[in-house]
């Protein structure tokens, strides 16, 4: 146990290793599975009321856990451990929006939960394999996201518009500002805005300087704009 949940193991990650491959053909299942099931959610209260409270319990002891593990092992700190990073924020919405169903948070939910942790659940900044605690914690977080927003989409009545994407990515330009100017504060890099992840990501090709951060603004509108195509597309198929 103290293994598992130490600072350290012998076991390291592999990217696109047979563990990695399993929890993105669990999570590709499942999201699907979400998105096919739409009618169903809809129809089934008690059902419905099952898979919220399971992504509600799965994002809270996440959030929880990792708290705790950064403080019990002495490894805690304001520059790396407080939900900031875009997936930790899309968790926090997630959380408060599958208890409320307030139709603005789960808009700009679908916005930011599924293509950030979907990029990090393909390129993967975790250090350890199965054997240890932070692998399950990145993993079964990562997947808990996406899954949250699209649940909120297809179980509420909400109408995402074009609108609501360009709201959606105002708002995100206003919190990248806040954090750009907390980040050398802190000597943090949430929301990456000092530098690319350590494991390649397509951050690790957006340049460097005012050109690095042109490139994440344009970046992220060409995502907001492709979830909103997404949105679109399930719409006209009746799957959101």
């Amino acid at each position: 146990m103290k293994n598992w949940f130490g600072t350290g193991s012998r076991y390291s990650f592999e990217m696109l290793g047979t563990s990695h491959i399993i929890m993105l053909f669990i999570f590709t299942i499942i999201l699907f599975g979400i998105a096919l099931a739409s009618k169903w959610l809809h129809t089934h209260y008690h059902g419905r009321q099952v898979v919220r409270f399971s992504l509600l319990v799965l994002l809270l002891l996440s959030e929880i856990s990792y708290q705790v593990w950064a403080s019990v092992n002495g490894v805690w700190s304001l520059a790396g451990h407080v939900p900031l990073h875009l997936c930790g924020i899309a968790s926090l919405i997630g959380i408060y929006t599958l208890i409320t169903y307030q139709p603005t948070l789960i808009k700009i939910n679908f916005f930011i939960g599924i293509l950030p942790a979907l990029i990090a659940l393909i390129t993967p900044d975790v250090p350890f394999d199965f054997h240890h605690y932070r692998f399950w914690k990145f993993f079964l977080h990562h997947m808990a996201i996406p899954w949250t927003s699209l649940f909120l989409v297809v179980t509420s009545s909400v109408r995402i518009t074009w609108k609501d994407m360009t709201y959606s990515y105002l708002l995100l330009l206003g919190y990248a500002l806040i954090i750009g100017f907390f980040n050398p504060l802190l000597g943090s890099n949430y929301l990456y805005l000092e530098h690319p992840p350590t494991v390649f990501t397509p951050l690790s090709l957006m340049g460097d300087g005012m050109i690095y951060y042109l490139n994440l603004a344009a970046t992220a509108f060409l995502a907001f704009a492709f979830m909103y195509g997404f949105y679109k597309l399930g719409s006209r198929i009746k799957l959101l």
